[in-house]
């Protein structure tokens, strides 16, 4: 007997999954993920492209309607695309590393908007997050997506299509549907994130999150999508990943052995690209044995893997950024940062650090080396190795496979809690931040999702 086709096994398993199903380490996981990307998206309240995208959606009404991170309400597309900016913009949200990278935590926006809108719970919120990173992540281990140039929200658009297709509490039928909407057009390229970046790739997968919602949206309405999706002959195989392919069995699902996916995903400890964070972590170790002085450092040359080397650090742009997103997707810029300020935050980002001239110098000094040897070791860890030659010869080397916050090497409760009060209490002040994270540990007792949104309107 044939297999039934992907769509359908997806639409199955989102219409059967409960919260009463989640794993107690699942659930705390979720909370711990939205309190990180309500931190990552306050921190990017200063950012022009939120303001550009905010003036938009606010031109749009819905009903039902949804909410904007910030204050201001438009329809569920709109809110979910303005708040998916938010949570990827400083490129500070979680991470899952395999055949295709991701930053899953870009579907809570989806989540977000699709509950409010449809009057969801607490409980119905966790299991729409735990659905997405699901899907998204068991897709990312079955094949890659930029090996043929195109890019990671790709997969997005079907996850945030069935967490809030499930929110909307659509039938197996119309998730069926669903999923052939937005698997059929949301086909991103990965020039995205290829040579000088723009402010589009941090609304690259709102975009994808925003067009997944709207599949829902038609298909729970009953407008028909093009099936079979995957394995047409003109379909998601055939064209995107060039190789069929069957997920391992989900979370829950007959035959799953290892759990759910969200536990094997990454909090960044620091707002670069995923696969800088060793690097980081690396030079930081060093600078501590340069006590902090680099007026000697006369060559940096650092060791990396394939993902990294193709991704951030063979681009000539990266030796001298001229935006904010060639920065933090800039492995010489990184590295050289932490070097010289003992840390890599919000302001290394800013426009006068990236051309700092001192800083450009160091930069300068960076060379980057694939090494093979240690691409064998990805996506397990992400090993980077740091050499800092001195003016009188001397060689310090440090090598970091598991950065901070890596699955390997997970952040505390505690650490998750600091990095949001380090980016919201500045806007919202100690009490607004404290009465979120109450509102995030007992998300499974919330009863609106209005109500933990709303506390991000202005004071």
């Amino acid at each position: 007997m044939a297999a039934p086709p992907l769509a359908a096994r997806l639409a199955r398993y989102a219409a059967g999954l409960s919260f009463d199903k989640l794993t107690p380490e699942a659930v705390h996981e979720a909370k711990r993920r939205f309190i990180d990307s309500f931190a990552t998206a306050v921190g990017a309240m200063s950012a022009d492209a939120y303001a550009v995208a905010k003036r938009c959606a606010l031109r749009v009404s819905g009903n039902p309607g949804a909410s904007i991170l910030g204050g201001g309400r438009s329809s569920p597309e709109w809110a979910t695309f303005v708040n998916g900016l938010l949570i990827r913009y400083l490129d500070f949200n979680d991470t899952y590393l395999s055949k295709e990278p991701a930053h899953p935590s870009d579907n809570l926006a989806a989540v977000l908007a699709a509950g409010e809108a449809s009057g969801s719970a607490g409980r119905d919120l966790i299991t729409a997050a735990v659905l997405a990173y699901e899907v998204q992540c068991r897709f990312c281990d079955a094949a890659s997506l930029r090996a043929h140039g195109v890019d990671h929200v790709t997969y997005g658009a079907i996850s945030s299509c069935l967490a809030a297709g499930k929110l909307m509490g659509l039938t197996e039928d119309k998730l069926v549907h669903a999923v052939g909407i937005a698997g059929v057009c949301n086909v991103a390229l990965r020039q995205t994130r290829s040579g000088e970046l723009s402010e589009w790739k941090g609304c690259a997968f709102a975009n994808a999150a925003r067009n997944g919602v709207f599949a829902a949206t038609l298909a729970g309405e009953g407008l028909s999508g093009p099936a079979p999706i995957f394995e047409g002959d003109l379909g998601f195989f055939q064209l995107v990943t060039r190789t069929p392919f069957d997920p391992a069995p989900f979370g829950g699902e007959f035959g799953n052995t290892d759990g759910y996916m969200i536990n094997k995903t990454y909090i960044k400890f620091w707002p670069a690209e995923y696969h800088s964070q060793s690097a980081i972590d690396a030079a930081l170790t060093l600078r501590k044995e340069l006590n902090g002085d680099v007026s000697q450092v006369k060559g940096i040359d650092i060791d990396t893997f394939e993902a990294c080397y193709n991704i951030i650090g063979k681009y000539p742009e990266a030796w001298a950024p001229k935006t904010r997103e060639t920065a933090d997707h800039s492995l010489p810029y990184c590295t050289a940062a932490a070097l010289m300020d003992g840390d890599v935050y919000l302001p290394t980002f800013d426009e006068g650090r990236f051309t700092d001239a001192a800083l450009l110098d160091l930069t300068a000094k960076v060379q980057v080396h694939l090494d093979n040897a240690l691409s064998q070791r990805y996506p397990k860890g992400i090993p980077n190795r740091i050499t800092v030659t001195l003016a009188d010869g001397r060689k310090l080397v440090k090598e970091v496979e598991f950065p901070r916050g890596h699955a390997g090497n997970p952040m505390t409760d505690q650490e998750v809690e600091a990095k949001f009060r380090l980016a919201v209490e500045p806007r919202y002040g100690k009490d607004r931040a404290s009465q979120v994270l109450a509102r995030c540990w007992d998300l499974e007792n919330l009863t609106s999702a209005t109500d933990l949104i709303g506390l991000f309107d202005p004071a």
